[in-house]
């Protein structure tokens, strides 16, 4: 199950130099939505090498600002505690588990 991060718990894994894959999103945002359960299968899957989640922009927008988040859907994902690459828009499950291997490699 993906996480639910908050702006301080997303600090937190990044900080933490694991790999970490971040759904930035909105509940009026209807490409988030339909890219949620890509991000949930991700995180089956993979959620025992990276913690990966979603953080909703609305309610929290620090990471998102900091990172320079100007679009969503946008998943980040961090090693080291920065990013190492990007997607933007509407992907597929299989464009996010190239990234997210490429991470882990």
């Amino acid at each position: 199950m993906a996480l639910q991060f908050t702006d301080q718990t997303a600090k937190e894994a990044i900080a933490s130099g694991k790999p970490v894959v971040i759904d930035f999103w909105a509940t009026w945002c209807g490409p988030c939505i339909k890219l949620g359960p890509a991000v949930e299968e991700l995180a089956e899957k993979y959620g025992d090498k990276a913690m990966i989640g979603k953080l909703n922009i609305d309610e929290n927008d620090e990471v998102a600002s900091e990172n320079r988040v100007r679009n969503i859907p946008t998943v980040l994902f961090f090693k080291d505690g920065e990013v190492k690459d990007r997607s933007v828009g509407l992907v597929s499950l299989s464009a996010l588990e190239e990234k997210l291997l490429a991470l882990l490699g």
